[in-house]
């Protein structure tokens, strides 16, 4: 598999390399068909896998389908701005961090937190990553 994309560093995937996963999601869907799409379950991997460029491209369209105002779209953004924090700690970018840990956790905290989030996502897990790039990126 090719490494990670990190902007600057390593090559770009393909235009369209995700259109196929991102496929399996459209607007109107209902919280249970977002659950159970192909494009969350695989943005979910790409972020557990350390893709998180990649994890955002997949899930941006998870959260374009979402039901606007819902804690389902607000999960989700929350995970893709903790995909943005993670790739900036890898980038070395410690005040972005700090910044979008605030977003993803302002997010995730409208979700309904770390214990209750929509769509079977990982709180706790979350929770900690979010906890340690903060603490990683504290001055």
């Amino acid at each position: 598999m090719r490494p990670p994309y990190i902007p600057g560093v390593t090559p770009r995937p393909p235009d369209g390399a995700f259109d196929a996963v991102k496929a399996s999601v459209h607007p109107g869907m209902d919280a249970g068909a977002l659950a159970a799409s192909a494009a969350l379950a695989e943005g979910l991997r790409l972020y557990r896998d350390g893709y998180f460029w990649e994890c955002h491209e997949v899930l941006e369209a998870v959260w374009m389908a979402a039901r606007d105002g819902s804690p389902e779209k607000a999960a989700v953004q929350g995970v893709i701005q903790l995909a943005n924090a993670a790739l900036k700690a890898r980038m070395g970018r410690p005040r972005a961090v700090r910044r979008l840990c605030g977003m993803a956790e302002a997010l995730l905290a409208q979700a309904g937190g770390p214990g209750a989030l929509p769509l079977g996502l990982p709180g706790a897990a979350l929770a900690a990553d979010l906890a340690r790039l903060r603490r990683d990126s504290a001055e």
